[in-house]
């Protein structure tokens, strides 16, 4: 029978022949706030010896704010050398209070930080070296699942593939026209400026072309997709992570190499070639609508001027540099949804670093590049 007013939680602490009682009634539910508080000087003039043992006739619903409140009780004994009976309590309370510690652990004190740059630079040239190591054991990883795939044996769904091709090809050409497009058009707008003051308006057709295939079209794609792309694969991947879904991969013995990465990358490097031609003749569009109105320059001219800038090894190299690009992007951006954590947030937070990593690293990719094609003269 519950006596306490309006099913409130009360206690009551009452010396008697040899013991001390505490008294619990009402409701102990955390969810109502109503939970007292235990005071640490309570037990101060219980005699040592003497028991404190409880009693729960009255004892309505509970829940952890009765374990919280015993808890601390247990503590206020411990400090005034008083002992606790707890076998009075509710069995499955009395099993809970046995969980908790006897002494709370002490607080972890913040980590020091000095400032050592010579070791904070070493530790990241370590990382860095061990995330590019690990990076290519899984890109060889994904070249033996391709290899075995073509034999009949690989562990790569044909499904998956085509889905992926689908998300990072037809799914993406809208974006990449649209930026390519508007890249051609600033392009030619800024060059008009300066060559019409050289009666040079033709060359604009030139300027745009070369720009377009030799950088801009490969460039802005591949950040475009390591926008789109590579911060999707890195969001899924992980939520798989956080899902568990990649340990049960791993216990039913599939390669996750084959089975998650190999679609993913192969998807990138196949159609980012492919979105760079596109991006290309995009952006030669853009740069002829701009020159089309604002300057003298026919169709015809425009398009023969375009075929006289490009000769054919400028295409090729930007092909090289889509693929690199496409498996950079895929490659990261599996590799940071792998290492991801296991909570919600860690899901958005794998998306952002892919789009990081992966727009960080196209732009120092595209760097590496130039120094290549100005030492082979292209």
């Amino acid at each position: 029978m519950n006596t306490s007013v309006n099913g409130a939680p009360q206690w009551h602490l009452q010396p008697e022949a040899n013991r001390t009682l505490v008294t619990l009634s009402g409701n102990w539910i955390a969810q109502e706030g109503r939970t007292p508080a235990f005071p640490a000087e309570a037990l101060k003039d219980v005699p040592h010896g003497e028991p404190v043992e409880f009693r729960t006739d009255q004892l309505g619903r509970w829940d952890t704010s009765l374990i919280s409140f015993l808890w601390e009780l247990k503590r206020s004994a411990r400090e005034a050398h008083v002992e606790v009976d707890t076998n009075t309590l509710p069995e499955s309370a009395h099993k809970l209070l046995d969980l908790l510690p006897e002494i709370p652990p002490e607080p972890t004190p913040p980590p020091s930080h000095h400032f050592a740059p010579v070791a904070a630079v070493g530790q990241f040239t370590l990382d860095t070296l061990n995330e590019v190591g690990c990076v290519s054991e899984m890109g060889t990883a994904a070249a033996r699942g391709g290899l075995a795939s073509l034999v009949g044996r690989g562990m790569m769904r044909t499904v998956d593939l085509m889905s992926d091709l689908n998300a990072a090809g037809p799914a993406a050409l809208l974006i990449v026209g649209v930026v390519n497009f508007l890249v051609g058009a600033i392009l030619a707008f800024v060059g008009s400026v300066e060559l019409h003051k050289f009666a040079a308006d033709i060359y604009v057709a030139s300027l745009v072309a070369i720009a377009m295939v030799r950088e801009m079209s490969a460039v802005m794609t591949a950040i475009i997709m390591a926008g789109r792309t590579g911060g999707a694969y890195a969001a899924r991947i992980s939520t798989m992570q956080a899902n568990e879904e990649i340990d049960a991969l791993q216990v039913f013995g599939i390669p996750v190499s084959s089975y998650l990465i190999l679609p993913s990358v192969l998807a990138l490097a196949f159609t980012m070639p492919l979105l760079y031609l596109y991006g290309c003749l995009i952006g030669m569009l853009g740069g002829f609508f701009v020159s089309y109105i604002m300057l003298d320059v026919s169709p015809l001219g425009y398009f023969h001027e375009t075929i006289q800038a490009l000769p054919l090894d400028q295409f090729t190299f930007g092909f090289i540099k889509s693929f690199v690009f496409g498996t950079f992007v895929g490659l990261t951006s599996c590799r940071i949804g792998l290492k991801a954590g296991r909570s919600a947030a860690d899901v958005g937070i794998a998306a952002t670093k892919a789009v990081v990593v992966g727009i960080v690293g196209v732009i120092a990719l595209d760097a590496i590049f130039a120094v290549i094609a100005n030492v082979i003269g292209i």
